[in-house]
């Protein structure tokens, strides 16, 4: 008789906390687009590193390594994209001039917005 009541209520339990976790890490996985942009890096694309990690099971994330010439030094960035069925990653070629605006966080630059500059400006 105990145990007739007590595995439904176990079960129901395990679900209710699987589906908050996973509720969670949905929220969380999209507030990966969402960067406060504090600060703004400007230079020209030396190096571009692509790849695509997983996030949580079945979310993935595409995240794009730049190496950034800003004529005095050079900096690493990162733009974390979550991939969805609408969304689709920036692209980014060597040798374009761009401004990024992010902030900074572990050592890296983190990408929220790019824009391109165009060929009349650089000269």
């Amino acid at each position: 008789m105990v145990t007739a009541i007590a595995i439904p209520i176990v079960l129901a339990y395990f679900y209710w906390l699987t589906k908050k976790e996973m509720q969670e890490n949905y929220e969380e996985w999209l507030k990966l687009e969402d960067i406060p942009e504090e600060a703004i890096v400007s230079g020209k694309i030396v190096e571009v590193h692509e790849q695509k990690e997983r996030f949580y099971y079945h979310r993935f994330n595409h995240v794009s390594v730049l190496k950034i010439n800003t004529g005095v030094k050079k900096v690493i960035v990162k733009k974390v994209t979550p991939l969805r069925k609408q969304a689709s990653p920036p692209v980014f070629r060597e040798g374009e001039t761009v401004h990024l605006y992010g902030n900074w966080k572990q050592g890296y630059f983190s990408i929220n917005r790019v824009t391109y500059m165009t060929q009349e400006h650089d000269q």
